[in-house]
């Protein structure tokens, strides 16, 4: 099984992807991982949508080869950050690659709310008709990792709070279950 993280924060010891490092290491005797760069995606610009760059072909491919994808964004300004709205912009145009695609979300805050609005507002990025993405339920399967400042090894980076990783064990149980669906 072959899965795509997109992490919407692109700074240096950014949470987010301390945690897709953390699931990527923690299952990796279940589903191969890659961590896709979206740092480097030019602007959407619908003017080349048919013609793009190396770099959004390369990875719209890589999301298309994906038997999965979890997504996991900081919330800015109560909403995701414009760098995972660009790469979400590439990946609705043409050839629409996740449509259908298993899905899941995540997000890490050093807040009490964790990501809720920016995951809100993610999910509904992810109905749009160009994204269609096949969302993994969000009742019970919502990874909203609040105070995070207390559940990352500050040396290692890895997440390391007891209750959060059992409770995304189970999460990623049924990410794996929705992704097995196909």
């Amino acid at each position: 099984m072959k899965i795509a993280i997109l992490v919407g924060s692109i700074r240096k010891e950014s949470l987010n992807m301390k945690l897709a490092n953390t699931i990527k290491d923690r299952y990796i005797n279940k589903f191969n991982t890659e961590i896709l760069d979206i740092r480097n995606l030019p602007y959407y610009d619908q003017d080349i949508e048919t013609t793009p760059p190396e770099s959004v072909k390369d990875f719209k491919q890589k999301v298309k080869e994906a038997d999965g994808i979890i997504i996991i964004t900081p919330e800015y300004n109560w909403s995701i950050p414009g760098v995972l709205k660009n790469a979400l912009d590439w990946l609705s145009r043409v050839d629409q690659v996740v449509n259908g695609k298993p899905t899941m979300t995540a997000g890490v805050s050093l807040g009490l709310m964790g990501t809720i609005r920016a995951q809100l507002h993610l999910r509904e990025i992810l109905a749009a008709p160009g994204v269609q993405a096949k969302l993994l339920k969000p009742a019970g399967n919502e990874v909203l990792i609040n105070l995070a400042a207390s559940k990352f090894d500050e040396i290692t980076g890895e997440l390391v709070d007891k209750g959060t990783l059992k409770f995304l064990d189970e999460v990623i149980e049924q990410f794996i279950a929705l992704v097995s669906q196909k």
